[in-house]
C-alpha cells in the first residue's frame, strides 16, 4: 500500500490591531510560493488573532483572522507594528504564546513582534533581533535578552526572530529552506523577485540608512569617515574628531547607533567596497586597499560575514542581473 501523504505543516500568522501589514503579508506570500505546483501542499496557512474577524493594520487595510487555535501549530509567526504595545500586554495572547512555545516546532517574530515574545518570557537568555530603531528601548526593557541588532534574522533553538518589515521575507525563506531544502527556497525567492537569501548574519540596515540620521549627533563624523576610508579610522581617531575621550565616545556612539565604532567603520567600508565591486571592473585588490580593508583576503572575509558571498560572486551576480 502507498504510504499516506504527509500532512501539511500548519503555519499561523498572529496579528493584532495596528499590526504592520507587510510583517504578515510578506511571510505569507513567501510560504505561498512552494504551494504552487507541489502536491500535496507543504503548508496550511492561517491568519489568527486574539480577537478574530477583520483586524485593521496600521495602514488601514484589514486582514480577516481566525481564532487562536487550541491545537499546536507547526510554526507560529508573530507580526510587529504600532499595536505591539497593546498586544504585549494582552494576557490571552501571552498565554497562547507560552503554550505554543512548548508545543509548536518553531515560534518566530517579525520586527517589533520580538517585544511580544519577550513579554511572554520566550526570549530570556536567547539570541534575538528586532528593528534597529528599537534597539535602545528593547535593551532597556529586556536586558535578559541577548539582542543582536545588526542581524537580519536570528535562530536560537526553536525561537526565530527577524529585523524590520522586509526582513520577515528573509526569515520566511530561511524557514522554507529549513523545511524543504535550499532549492525550493531559491525558487520561492525567484518568484518573489527578491534576493535569495540574505543570510541572518548580514547587517539588517544599510550604513547610509542606519547611521546617517540627519538628527544624529554623529552624522557629520560618519560623513567625515566616509571620505577617509583608506585611513586607519581607529576609535582614537574618531573620538578625537568628535572632540570626546575614546571611552565616552565609544559608549555614546554604541548607545545611539546600536553598533560599535569599529563595526560602523567596517559597514561604511563594506558599503563603499560593494558598490565598487558591483559597478566597476577595477581589480579587487585595488578596491580593498582604497576602502581600507588593506588586502583582498581581509575584504573577502568581511564580505562573507556581511553578505554571505565573496566579492567575486557579487560581481558576477551584478553583471548577470539575477538575484543572489
Amino acid at each position: 500500500m502507498p504510504s499516506p501523504a504527509p500532512k501539511p505543516r500548519a503555519v499561523g500568522f498572529l496579528i493584532f490591531e495596528d499590526f504592520q501589514l507587510l510583517d504578515a503579508a510578506g511571510p505569507i506570500s513567501a510560504f505561498e510560493m512552494p504551494m504552487r505546483g507541489m502536491s500535496p501542499a507543504p503548508y496550511a496557512l492561517k491568519v489568527i488573532a486574539a480577537q478574530p474577524g477583520p483586524v485593521r493594520s496600521s495602514s488601514g487595510v484589514s486582514l480577516t483572522a481566525g481564532p487562536l487555535p487550541r491545537s499546536a501549530l507547526d510554526t507560529l509567526i508573530v507580526a510587529g507594528g504600532r499595536g505591539t504595545r497593546q498586544a504585549m500586554a494582552d494576557k490571552r495572547t501571552l498565554s497562547f504564546l507560552r503554550t505554543q512555545a512548548t508545543s509548536a516546532r518553531r515560534v518566530c517574530s517579525v520586527c517589533s513582534g520580538a517585544y511580544i515574545l519577550a513579554a511572554a518570557g520566550l526570549l530570556d537568555g536567547k539570541r534575538a533581533t528586532t528593528h534597529w530603531g528599537r534597539t535602545p528601548d528593547f535593551r532597556q526593557r529586556y536586558p535578559q535578552v541577548r539582542l543582536e541588532p545588526d542581524c537580519i534574522w536570528t535562530r536560537d533553538g526553536k525561537i526565530w526572530t527577524s529585523a524590520g518589515i522586509t526582513a520577515g521575507i528573509d526569515l520566511a525563506l530561511a524557514l522554507i529552506a529549513d523545511d524543504l531544502g535550499d532549492a525550493i527556497a531559491r525558487r520561492a525567492a525567484q518568484e518573489l523577485v527578491v534576493y535569495h537569501r540574505r543570510p541572518g548574519g548580514q547587517s539588517q540596515f544599510s550604513a547610509l540608512l542606519e547611521m546617517e540620521q540627519p538628527q544624529g549627533r554623529f552624522a557629520s563624523l560618519l560623513a567625515w569617515a566616509r571620505e577617509r576610508l583608506a585611513d586607519p579610522l581607529t576609535v582614537d581617531d574618531l573620538a578625537q574628531h568628535a572632540c570626546m575621550s575614546p571611552r565616552n565616545f565609544a559608549r555614546a556612539f554604541a548607545a545611539e547607533t546600536g553598533v560599535t565604532p569599529a563595526r560602523a567603520v567596517e559597514r561604511l567600508r563594506l558599503e563603499a567596497a560593494r558598490g565598487e565591486v558591483e559597478r566597476s571592473s577595477r581589480p579587487i585588490d585595488v578596491i580593498a586597499r582604497e576602502t581600507g580593508f588593506g588586502d583582498p583576503e581581509r575584504m573577502r572575509r568581511a564580505f562573507l560575514r556581511a553578505f554571505g558571498q565573496p566579492p567575486q560572486s557579487l560581481r558576477r551576480i551584478a553583471r548577470a542581473g539575477v538575484p543572489a
